[in-house]
């Protein structure tokens, strides 16, 4: 899955991640209460940046949520080597009566904050020009583990909202 073309979607120019959830029976505003406490609780997991992550956009009456997420993605973590980037990000949330229209954008990275702090922006850094060889065959050796894993947490949170409208 991330070697597929497109697997990091440019949209104007911005890497931008957009899904439609289909949650049959559920209004807007039903919708719109589940994915805030969703988000709010995960401003408030373990590897969130303490008072960077919020919901910033709360707008019940058009029922649009916006969060920005500064929270750490680790590559590896022994003994010896704590290799991690604080991934930056933004989920915007479009609710109407029966579906989610979610967008996650603004992707970043904050790496070797520890050391030789460097920002890289994920249009220059995680996109299939950038980060898949010609042949599309295996991914860039350096920046292969920022595509793979910001894949892995767009996918857990795509995912985990789909299963949290479609619960009876």
């Amino acid at each position: 899955k991330y070697l597929v073309e497109n697997a990091v979607p440019v949209v104007d120019g911005k890497v931008c991640w957009q899904k439609v959830i289909e949650a049959p029976g559920k209004s807007a505003q039903q919708i719109y209460d589940i994915l805030l406490a969703q988000l709010t609780k995960m401003t408030k997991e373990e590897n969130q940046l303490e008072e960077r992550s919020k919901v910033a956009i709360q707008d019940e009456a058009a029922h649009q949520l916006g969060a920005t997420f500064h929270e750490w993605l680790v590559f590896k973590n022994t003994a010896l080597t704590l290799d991690r980037t604080v991934l930056n990000y933004q989920i915007i949330v479009n609710c109407s009566d029966g579906k989610a229209d979610v967008q996650m954008t603004r992707v970043s990275y904050d790496y070797e904050l520890e050391r030789d702090p460097t920002h890289y922006a994920a249009e220059e850094w995680i996109v299939d020009k950038v980060a898949v060889n010609k042949k599309h065959t295996k991914l860039t050796k350096l920046s292969a583990k920022f595509r793979r894993k910001t894949i892995e947490r767009k996918d857990f949170i795509f995912n985990k909202f789909t299963s949290l409208l479609n619960e009876k």
